[in-house]
């Protein structure tokens, strides 16, 4: 008799754990649709618990330009040749004058406004990753053959809702090019996650990719907007222009944030054509939904 209690107690608990989680799940996607509801844009949305598999998406299938998120597979392709001893972190990568595009955000070229100088490739990466070179991301292109490789070698990992055609400098070239570098939100969380579970980099390349994401000086107002100071996050943000119209094509961020009890979350958001023309409320409909998640999953 005892035992059967006590097996009707354990199921009685499981059955109120399940539902508990259910609710704070069904409140945590009314909060994220009511913070994107708050701006007039189109606002993708994937969060995955990457410890327990939760997943929560708002147009998590629709197709958002990247801008410089695109930065983040890149690197891993790049990574991967350097596991494959074809490339190595220190080897000198020549930094010619013409590599050095006027008009573009680049502090690489601040530094080395004339070129001609050879700097190692780990640098070029920590330029592309967390200050978002342009430059440095069209070098990087380049060297693994463009961006048609770096598209196959995504889609060989699975990941095929993603796609990435031009680079830096194409994009440049028109504001309607950026949306040819699309991706859905629950592709990229993916990726975050394969990238997360060790699943495509070596320990070392996953190590070094992780702390220049985590050194990311770039929209410090969107994914750790609102988050305990103290709070890791490993991310890459992209932003875009306003065109004639006064459209915005893009301000997004993806990466992954590390809880207190040291279980990671990845969260993807990416809004895109919107007339606000306050690029702070932009930013903080990112905190704000990266704030909600952070609080469902470190309170629970």
């Amino acid at each position: 008799m005892k035992a059967t209690i006590t097996l009707t107690t354990t199921i009685f608990l499981l059955i109120l754990m399940v539902c508990d989680a259910a609710a704070q799940n069904a409140s945590l996607r009314d909060d994220v649709t009511r913070i994107a509801a708050s701006v007039s844009a189109d606002v993708g949305v994937a969060v995955l618990n990457l410890d327990t598999g939760d997943t929560l998406t708002l147009r998590g299938r629709g197709h958002f330009p990247m801008q410089s998120v695109f930065k983040f597979p890149l690197a891993i392709m790049v990574l991967r040749e350097v596991d494959k001893g074809t490339l190595r972190l220190d080897q000198k990568i020549h930094l010619r004058k013409e590599d050095l595009l006027p008009n573009t955000w680049s502090p690489m070229a601040v530094k080395y406004p004339e070129g001609d100088v050879d700097i190692a490739l780990s640098e070029i990466l920590r330029y592309t990753v967390s200050q978002s070179d342009n430059n440095g991301c069209d070098i990087l292109f380049r060297l693994v053959g463009g961006p048609g490789k770096v598209n196959d070698f995504v889609h060989s990992l699975g990941i095929t809702q993603m796609a990435i055609v031009a680079t830096e400098a194409e994009m440049h070239q028109a504001w309607s090019v950026q949306f040819t570098n699309w991706c859905e939100p629950g592709a990229m969380a993916m990726l975050l996650k394969q990238f997360d579970r060790g699943n495509i980099l070596s320990a070392l390349s996953r190590e070094f990719l992780w702390k220049i994401m985590v050194e990311t000086s770039t929209g410090p107002k969107r994914i750790k907007g609102l988050l305990p100071a103290a709070t890791v996050v490993a991310h890459k943000t992209g932003t875009g222009d306003y065109n004639a119209e006064g459209v915005m094509g893009a301000i997004n961020d993806a990466g992954i944030m590390v809880l207190p009890d040291g279980s990671h979350v990845a969260v993807v958001v990416y809004i895109s054509r919107t007339k606000e023309k306050d690029v702070a409320r932009l930013e903080s409909v990112i905190a704000q939904i990266s704030r909600a998640v952070y609080d469902r999953y470190a309170n629970r």
